[in-house]
């Protein structure tokens, strides 16, 4: 049987799970997986077959080293992170050579949905869910306006910039704190109301933050499978559950708020949704329109989103899948003996 070429452009760490998510699948379909990345030595690449250095580069010319690179090795799949707006906005490239691209082709609705002001205004238009009080500001008098009114609502506040992944950005206005104990402890997202008053002050405008309510509630990742064109194929919430622990569990109502995503949005292949709980009411966080961080966790359910997206993606049938429920799990490191072969990459566990 002829390997099928996969292809991941920059990702974080974690891509090394999915690659050998797709490479163990239960129908024993052969691969041969790519991967680049600035750093020939990040752990993304340790997952890969082949590997080679990334250039840093912005626009249509990222999109031409990705385009060239799927030409010459013959890419069948290619699962983009890095740029992906980009990417998406010139996939026809990626058709011309027949390389399929895992990505929303919807482009005004990624560019909402990578907008999380944007993306809450949509939200709110449809009714899908209850988002959070929140304010789009860009200079500090919007800052202090947008907080005075929080506060005024009995909110505790936090902000983060409108487009950002993970927790870069995020930080937790607290008055109250010590920063001389934080000095001597551990690094915190916790900044006063007057620091950042002052650090936002100290330029006329900024690029747009969110000030919003601190939700305090469960915080659930929902991962979701979708196919081509957006029909919901799977659902796992995954709880933080303290610490490094994770719970999968049927949660109705969240699940009934996933399948109404899906309808609303049509959002194609991996999408993870991102809520937290104030009180008995889950509230949107944001959407992440690609496999989420935590996505090889969700797979321990039952349930191979990656492989699954990528077996869709080449015409294959996947079926609605359930999961299996009340699945606790964490991780530990594994260590790894990494060696540089040439442009191959190859890994061994330490035994």
């Amino acid at each position: 049987m002829k390997k099928v070429n996969i292809y991941f452009n920059r990702w974080f760490s974690v891509a090394f799970h999915y690659m050998n998510l797709i490479r163990n699948n239960e129908d024993g379909i052969p691969f041969q997986i790519f991967a680049t990345h600035p750093d020939i030595r990040h752990m993304s690449l340790q997952g890969a077959d082949v590997a080679e250095t990334e250039p840093a580069l912005q626009g249509i010319e990222y999109v031409q080293f990705c385009v060239e690179f799927c030409r010459a090795h013959e890419i069948d799949i290619f699962i983009p992170r890095l740029h992906m707006l980009d990417i998406a906005l010139h996939a026809q490239l990626f058709d011309e050579i027949e390389t399929k691209v895992l990505v929303c082709r919807d482009l005004d609705l990624l560019e909402t949905i990578m907008d999380k002001g944007k993306f809450y205004e949509s939200v709110s238009s449809k009714g899908l869910m209850t988002i959070p009080d929140y304010h789009v500001v860009s200079n500090v008098q919007q800052f202090r306006a947008a907080y005075e009114d929080l506060v005024a609502r009995g909110h505790r506040v936090c902000f983060k910039p409108t487009e950002t992944e993970g927790g870069l950005g995020f930080r937790i206005i607290d008055n109250a704190r010590s920063p001389l104990e934080e000095l001597f402890g551990h690094v915190t997202p916790l900044i006063s109301f007057e620091e950042a008053s002052r650090i936002l002050g100290s330029t006329e405008s900024f690029p747009d933050l969110m000030v919003m309510e601190l939700l305090e509630g469960y915080e659930y990742s929902i991962d979701c499978l979708a196919d081509e064109q957006g029909k919901l194929l799977a659902v796992v919430p995954r709880r933080k559950a303290g610490g490094r622990l994770r719970l999968m569990e049927h949660i109705p109502e969240l699940e009934k708020i996933a399948a109404s995503v899906a309808e609303a949005y049509r959002i194609p292949f991996n999408y993870n949704i991102q809520m937290k709980y104030s009180g008995s009411i889950p509230k949107l966080l944001e959407i992440n329109p690609r496999m989420s961080g935590g996505l090889h966790i969700s797979c321990l359910s039952g349930i191979n989103f990656p492989y699954l997206a990528v077996k869709s993606a080449l015409g294959g049938e996947v079926q609605p899948a359930a999961f299996v429920h009340d699945v606790l799990a964490s991780h530990v490191e594994q260590p790894l003996i990494m060696r540089i072969d040439g442009q191959s990459v190859v890994s061994d566990p330490v035994n």
